[in-house]
């Protein structure tokens, strides 16, 4: 199917060169590899959200290399890193920065908080209260926060990944749905394979020392490259009949039976940015409905809410979005 549309869409126009993209994700891949052993879906979405300039939330039991994957992912492109640990007394000034009064002019300036870098890694976003998460709405968004009627810009790339554990729940506060609709996507981390498990014992028993450092992780990319790939992605051709396929996908969630909530038009554009850097990666210059099938469970996943009568039942988000896939005609 893929090879068909490949060899007949765009018939008269040159396929962009990709090679610089490829060789950087390949790149950081290896670097990757040398701490993370497996979760390869997990690390290619995370590249596909930096391509395409959206944020991450990731969700998982502890232990599974949630934080040591992004920690890792923030290394191998050469800007600001800053790492929060979100907990119950944690204010939003602890975040987002205050204003500090200086005696000798008899003035206050502004102390810029840990928000303030290129990618910043939240850890435990869901232990924070409302208020605290709250402050995160304008600066993800809109990449400035406002202090005291002053804007402050962030600097490019800005992104934020976070981590949450989805099976605690004293301690925690359950994100709002509009802190949710600000994630491109929610990905799902999982246990490794019995095999991944053997090979990770493996390393540990063989390289003790080498435990969960960072020090041997080169940048890959720098902010100026980022850039450069991300405008290469936006650029990225997209059909009628495929950008009418991604509607579609999306507002068959705000009339599904088992749905209370359906996803924004947020989310339509989460699912376009995201395929175009999906396809990129892949070495081509057009999305395909193939790409928008794959995304559609990040992309939705957290976008949604099951009605009650669905939840007693045991579906999950990710059965109903299935059910969506199937049902709406694919283009061809």
């Amino acid at each position: 199917m893929e090879n068909q549309i490949e060899e007949t869409a765009l018939p008269h126009e040159p396929q962009p060169d990709f090679s610089e993209l490829q060789d950087a994700v390949q790149q950081i891949k290896e670097q990757l590899r040398k701490r993370i052993i497996g979760q390869e879906a997990f690390v290619d979405l995370l590249l596909v959200a930096v391509l395409a300039d959206g944020h991450v939330l990731i969700e998982g039991v502890p232990g599974i290399a949630k934080t040591l994957t992004a920690k890792l992912l923030a290394r191998t492109i050469d800007v600001g890193f800053n790492r929060i640990q979100f907990t119950p007394d944690l204010m939003p000034s602890d975040v987002l920065g205050t204003s500090v009064f200086h005696p000798g002019s008899a003035t206050f300036q502004f102390k810029e908080g840990p928000i303030f870098s290129n990618i910043i890694l939240i850890d435990e976003i869901n232990r924070a209260p409302a208020k605290t998460q709250a402050s995160l709405f304008e600066v993800m968004e809109e990449k400035h926060i406002t202090h005291d009627s002053v804007q402050y810009d962030m600097a490019d790339p800005f992104v934020v990944l976070a981590t949450q554990n989805p099976i605690e729940q004293e301690g925690t506060y359950r994100l709002p749905e509009a802190q949710l609709d600000r994630f491109m996507f929610k990905i799902l981390v999982q246990y490794p394979t019995l095999e991944e498990e053997i090979s990770i014992l493996g390393v540990h028993h063989q390289r003790p020392a080498l435990q969960q450092g960072v020090q041997d992780i080169q940048p890959v990319l720098s902010a100026e490259k980022v850039a450069r790939l991300r405008k290469q992605v936006q650029a990225i051709h997209v059909d009628d009949n495929v950008l009418a396929y991604i509607a579609n996908v999306v507002v068959q969630t705000r009339s599904h039976k088992s749905l209370y909530l359906g996803a924004s038009p947020r989310a339509s554009l989460a699912l376009l940015n995201s395929a175009k850097a999906l396809a990129a990666i892949r070495n081509r210059g057009f999305v395909t409905p193939e790409d928008v099938q794959e995304l559609a469970p990040a992309v939705l996943r957290h976008r949604v809410l099951l009605t009650p009568e669905r939840e007693m039942e045991g579906g999950t988000p990710d059965d109903v979005i299935k059910q969506i896939i199937q049902k709406v005609e694919v283009p061809r």
